[in-house]
C-alpha cells in the first residue's frame, strides 16, 4: 500500500490542528458554527419541564478503558425491569448540555426509565468528539464502545434495567459513535436512534472523516449492511430498530448520511429501500417508516426540511414538546418523543422487532421457559453461562457487569435465549 511522504503527511497534520478543520473531520458540533451561524439557536436558561429525579455522576462503573465519564438520570419511583436509554453528546457539549437540553428527563419522568449520559473530554479528543472514526475506538472491545457497553451494566445492574430494553441515541459525533455501537453490540442495543450522524463504519480513519460527512460514499445498501454485519461477524441474533434524523439544509454532516444510514439498516435487516408509509409531521419534518417483514417499522427517516446540524427540540408544555434550544439544540420537532415511542417506551409496543428475546415469543429464536443458574462468578465463567474481561465477569449475551471474578460472588443467571443470559437474583 503507498505509503505518504514525510512532507505530506506534515502538511496533513498542520491542516488538522487548525479548529475549523478539525470540528468538520470530528464529525460534530464545533467551530463550524462559525461558518453556519444561522443554524444555532438562542440559548434558553432551562429546560421547558423540571426534572424531579436524580442527576449525578457515576465513578467505578468498570475498568473504562476509553477513559469516559459516566452520568445518569434516574426518575423518582423507578420500577425495576424498566428500560435504559443512552444518549451520547456531540462534539464541544458534555453530559449536561445533553441533560439539560434534549428533553430525555421530562420522558424519563412521565415513562419511568434511567438514562445515561456518557461524556467524553479534551483528554480523549481536543473537540471532545467520541471518536466514531478510530477502529481502537469504536468497535466491538474498543475502548471508548467498551467503556459505554460497561456504563451500561453497572446501570443494568443497579437499577434492575431490562437487558433486552437498552436503547442508544447520540447527536453527530455521538451519532456515529451510536450507529457504531449498534453495529458492533446488537446484543446488548435493542434500538438506536442517529441524530444529524453517519453511517457504521464510515469512516477507518481522522483523515476520511470529512469525506464521510460530506461526500456520497458511492456504496451499495449490501456494502453498507457489510459495515454492521463485518462489526459483529457471526451474530445471528435480531437486529436494532434505528431511528435516523437529519435536517435538509445541514452542512456539517451533509443530509446523504441519512440516505446511507437507511440503505444500511434497511439492508441489514433484509427490507426494501422504498418506504412502507411517509407522514407529514410538524416542523417540516417527513417520517418515512419502512417495515419489517411482519409489518412493523424497524428502521425510520425523520427529514426535518430546512434544519441545520443538531438535535431537533420543541420547547414546551405540551405531550409531544420537549427541551430547550441552544447551540446545536435546535427548535422544529421534539424528536426525542417520536424517538421514545418508536422504541416502545411509552408502553404502546410491548413486542418491539430488535429486542434481542423474550422467552415464550414464537418469534425469539430460542425461545421457550428460561432455565436458571446460581453459582459464584467462577463457576458461571467455568460453565460458559460468562466471561471475564480487567478482573470483572460480564453475563454472556447481556453483557451485565457481575462484579469481580472470584468464588466468593454469587449470582443467579437467567438464560432467555440461546446463551443470552441476565442477572436474576430476584428470582427466575
Amino acid at each position: 500500500m503507498h505509503r505518504p511522504s514525510p512532507r505530506v503527511l506534515r502538511r496533513v497534520t498542520k491542516w488538522l490542528a487548525s479548529s475549523a478543520a478539525f470540528a468538520f473531520l470530528a464529525a460534530g458540533p464545533g467551530m463550524a458554527a462559525a461558518a453556519t451561524p444561522a443554524h444555532a439557536a438562542p440559548t434558553q436558561a432551562a429546560p421547558a419541564r423540571a426534572a424531579t429525579g436524580t442527576y449525578q455522576q457515576v465513578t467505578g462503573f468498570g475498568s473504562n478503558p476509553g477513559n469516559l465519564q459516566m452520568y445518569e438520570y434516574v426518575p423518582a419511583g423507578l420500577p425495576s425491569g424498566a428500560p435504559l436509554v443512552v444518549a451520547l453528546h456531540g462534539c464541544t457539549q458534555s453530559a449536561d448540555d445533553y441533560y439539560n437540553h434534549s428533553g430525555w428527563p421530562k420522558f424519563a419522568d412521565q415513562w419511568k426509565f434511567a438514562v445515561v449520559f456518557p461524556q467524553t473530554t479534551t483528554s480523549n479528543n481536543i473537540q471532545k468528539c467520541f471518536q466514531w472514526f478510530d477502529p481502537a475506538k469504536d468497535a466491538r472491545g474498543g475502548t471508548e464502545a467498551a467503556s459505554i457497553v460497561q456504563m451500561v451494566s453497572y446501570a443494568e445492574q443497579k437499577h434492575g434495567s431490562d437487558a433486552h430494553r437498552v436503547f442508544v441515541t447520540g447527536l453527530s459525533a455521538g451519532g456515529g459513535m451510536t450507529a457504531d455501537l449498534l453495529a458492533a453490540y446488537p446484543d446488548v442495543f435493542a434500538g438506536g436512534a442517529v441524530d444529524s450522524g453517519l453511517p457504521a463504519q464510515c469512516a477507518t480513519s481522522l483523515v476520511a472523516a470529512s469525506g464521510c460527512q460530506m461526500n456520497d460514499q458511492n456504496l451499495t445498501p449490501a456494502q453498507w449492511g457489510d459495515k454492521v454485519r463485518g462489526s459483529y461477524p457471526g451474530y445471528t441474533g435480531p437486529w436494532p430498530r434505528v431511528a435516523i434524523w437529519q435536517g435538509t439544509a445541514d452542512y456539517t454532516v451533509y443530509p446523504v448520511n441519512a440516505t446511507e444510514l437507511r440503505d444500511q439498516w434497511t439492508n441489514v435487516w433484509g427490507i426494501s429501500q422504498t418506504p412502507s408509509s411517509t407522514h407529514s409531521l410538524s416542523g417540516g419534518t417527513t417520517q418515512s417508516v419502512y417495515n419489517d417483514a411482519n409489518g412493523k417499522p424497524a428502521v425510520e427517516v425523520y427529514s426535518i426540511s430546512g434544519m441545520g446540524h443538531g438535535l431537533a427540540v420543541d420547547p414546551g408544555s405540551g405531550a409531544d414538546q420537549c427541551g430547550s434550544t441552544g447551540a446545536y439544540f435546535l427548535g422544529a420537532i421534539c424528536s426525542t418523543s417520536y424517538t421514545a415511542k418508536f422504541w416502545g417506551l411509552d408502553g404502546s409496543d410491548g413486542t418491539n422487532p430488535g429486542d434481542p428475546g423474550d422467552p415464550g415469543d414464537p418469534g425469539d429464536p430460542g425461545g421457550g421457559t428460561p432455565q436458571c443458574f446460581t453459582a459464584t462468578n467462577y463457576a458461571q465463567v467455568t460453565a460458559g453461562r460468562a466471561h471475564t474481561s480487567g478482573g470483572y465477569t460480564y453475563a454472556n449475551g447481556s453483557n451485565q457487569n457481575m462484579g469481580l471474578y472470584n468464588v466468593f460472588v454469587t449470582h443467579t443467571l437467567k438464560e432467555t435465549s440461546a446463551n443470552y443470559y441476565v442477572i436474576s437474583n430476584s428470582g427466575c
